[in-house]
């Protein structure tokens, strides 16, 4: 007669005794253009993730690396499997954090990026002040209505104008990866006359004396707020303790690197993207007070709460933490 007992109790001590299942040698990660993706670029450049892999005891770890122009894209590679960490603003995070929770997929941060100001200029004199905007502008911005600058501008909105009105100026704002919206803003093309930019760009921008700063995200959310971040899936991490822990302790050590020599990493920045600005120009901004290189968040549960009250996604975190993984649990986070 089949004894069950048995057959379970056979079953649980061959669970236990066979291997456990191997961690992924191939790890696919991105970035997008910009200063503040630095910390990224380092860990490619110096093969950070191979060396932390090979601590661990990965030491076949492939690492790819791909730069994508916006959040649409990498949203959309994250949840094909097409990448297993991803890097952008906290309102992708926020979006994804929503729509995959209580799922295998489960996204959540992995750890911020930096804190820095993000500006709203303009080369229309007329506009000294959000009010101030109208038909006659237009915004660029990575992505229309999702990207982290169409966001702020939409707290902006509902700051100034009331939360029925967030959308105020949606119209006004036009898809542009940051390379190509600098360029169109400073030579007068395409009808772009403001840019809701990112460093480095806004301060190449602001060098032109027509245009200026009409506001920022610091004072938007009332203070040093996160720009980027990186995000993974729960599966991914289950699945491969080890290279995910590479991966976090790569981009610490990288935060490291630009933080104990800011000139270095400045020159780095310009060897890797051949960008046209000048070593000093980019360690001016590095060493501007309100630019940190930090993985800790700041700022990143009231972006995905408006998230939420204009519904745009299913429900808000009650506490910041619930959208980060738990290695950044009990930093002082907000």
């Amino acid at each position: 007669m089949f004894n069950t007992r048995i057959f379970l109790i056979a079953c649980t001590l061959a669970a236990m005794l066979s291997p456990a299942a191997a961690e992924t040698n191939h790890i696919r990660a991105s970035k997008q253009y910009g200063l503040s993706y630095l910390p990224l670029m380092i860990m490619e450049d110096q093969k950070l993730v191979e060396k932390h892999a090979a601590a661990a005891g990965l030491t076949d770890m492939k690492v790819s690396w791909v730069t994508l122009g916006g959040p649409s894209a990498m949203n959309d590679a994250l949840l094909s499997g097409g990448i297993d960490f991803g890097a952008g603003g906290v309102p992708s995070l926020s979006t994804l954090w929503a729509k995959t929770r209580n799922t295998p997929l489960a996204i959540h941060g992995v750890a911020a990026l930096n804190d820095m100001p993000v500006d709203l200029v303009s080369s229309n004199p007329n506009v000294k002040k959000l009010s101030d905007l109208s038909e006659k502008d237009k915004i660029a911005v990575t992505s229309v209505k999702i990207s982290t600058q169409a966001l702020l501008l939409q707290i902006a909105c509902a700051k100034e104008f009331g939360e029925a009105n967030y959308e105020k100026y949606d119209s006004l704002t036009v898809s542009m990866p940051h390379p190509e919206a600098m360029t169109a803003l400073m030579s007068g093309s395409a009808g772009i006359n403001a840019h809701f930019s990112s460093p480095p760009f806004q301060y190449t921008e602001r060098t032109d004396p027509k245009i200026h700063t009409v506001l920022n995200n610091y004072e938007i959310l009332g203070g040093p707020a996160t720009f980027n971040v990186v995000w993974a899936t729960s599966k991914f991490r289950n699945e491969n303790p080890k290279a995910y822990k590479a991966f976090f302790d790569a981009l610490k050590e990288s935060m490291d690197i630009i933080n104990k020599d800011k000139k270095k990493a400045a020159e780095d920045y310009k060897r890797i993207t051949k960008t046209k600005e000048t070593v000093e120009f980019l360690l001016q901004i590095l060493n501007d007070p309100l630019v940190k290189n930090t993985v800790e968040p700041h700022k990143t549960l009231p972006i995905a709460q408006f998230l939420a009250k204009v519904k745009r996604i299913p429900a808000a975190p009650e506490k910041w933490q619930d959208m980060w993984f738990p290695e950044l649990h009990g930093m002082n986070g907000s």
